[in-house]
């Protein structure tokens, strides 16, 4: 009897350390609002790293192996009382098969971050209700990452949690939070998975997932047939652009992956790097340095 209790100590402590689905850092900085006592940004810090690792956000059980990484760093630029005016940059990534590298797959700046937070204060994500900016810009970016994840493994793998991530949008409207309204003009949190979420921009999830699973993660096997994979996937984004010019996906993409991309292609197997590099001025002008640094 004693060891089926020992192991069913065991399973369920499996179970709940394997349960979440994130390794996610999270620093708050306070330096540029000079603040003498930082007691309260250091226990926003600490809240927030334990709200986004101990929250289970999806029904899955997640191996420890499987936990996506990610960071968050939130620099606080205003403080007063308990409102806050700061900005957030979340940088996610995901391993490559058979090797030890980690692929950056989401590097992006929110500039509309304020909120309310008093020292303490219980951090609780209610998918039925918004009643915290905090919470909810927080959560948001964590179903925009795991859907990000869920897309470069899985042919549109993600859909799920864009849904919930447009859930928060949906009930953030009403809030008067900057950032969350489709009026307030492009490169809002309604516009990002509002576009992930559209037939208009399937190109990129497409390119997503061909990127990852069909070209990085058979590189250490066969570097010719990946490049070219990875090549082929960026060309998905001429037919995108040609509908969407200055697509805002476009930019989020090359955020994350230009210096990737020129790391890839100065290295190894040579593809055509003429066709490629137009392809690139293209689709990602405003990287044309670093494509000029592309050595083949």
């Amino acid at each position: 009897m004693r060891n089926i209790l020992v192991s069913t100590f065991f399973l369920l402590v499996s179970l709940a350390v394997s349960a979440q689905e994130l390794n996610c850092v999270i620093t708050v900085n306070s330096d540029q609002v000079g603040q003498t006592n930082q007691q309260i940004f250091k226990t926003l810090e600490r809240s927030l790293n334990d709200f986004v690792n101990n929250t289970k956000w999806t029904n899955r059980v997640y191996r420890e192996n499987e936990r996506v990484n990610a960071r968050m760093f939130i620099t606080v630029t205003q403080y007063e009382s308990d409102r806050f005016e700061a900005n957030v940059q979340i940088q996610s990534s995901r391993p490559v098969f058979n090797t030890s590298y980690e692929s950056p797959v989401f590097n992006y700046k929110d500039d509309a971050f304020n909120f309310q937070y008093q020292e303490f204060q219980p951090l609780v994500y209610n998918p039925n209700v918004f009643d915290s900016n905090l919470v909810g810009v927080i959560s948001y970016y964590v179903y925009v990452v795991l859907g990000l994840d869920a897309d470069t493994f899985s042919l549109e793998g993600g859909g799920d949690h864009y849904r919930k991530a447009q859930n928060i949008v949906t009930q953030a409207q009403g809030s008067n939070y900057s950032g969350w309204s489709q009026e307030t003009g492009e490169r809002t949190r309604f516009e990002l998975v509002d576009n992930l979420l559209s037939n208009s921009f399937r190109e990129y999830r497409i390119a997503m997932y061909n990127y990852h699973r069909k070209g990085l993660d058979i590189l250490g096997d066969n570097n010719s047939t990946g490049k070219q994979v990875i090549a082929g996937s960026l060309r998905l984004f001429e037919t995108l652009i040609k509908r969407r010019p200055n697509a805002f996906l476009i930019q989020t993409f090359f955020d994350a992956k230009s210096e990737e991309i020129q790391n890839i292609f100065s290295d190894g197997p040579k593809i055509d790097i003429v066709k490629l590099k137009e392809t690139l001025n293209k689709v990602a002008p405003f990287y044309s340095n670093t494509w000029n640094e592309i050595n083949y």
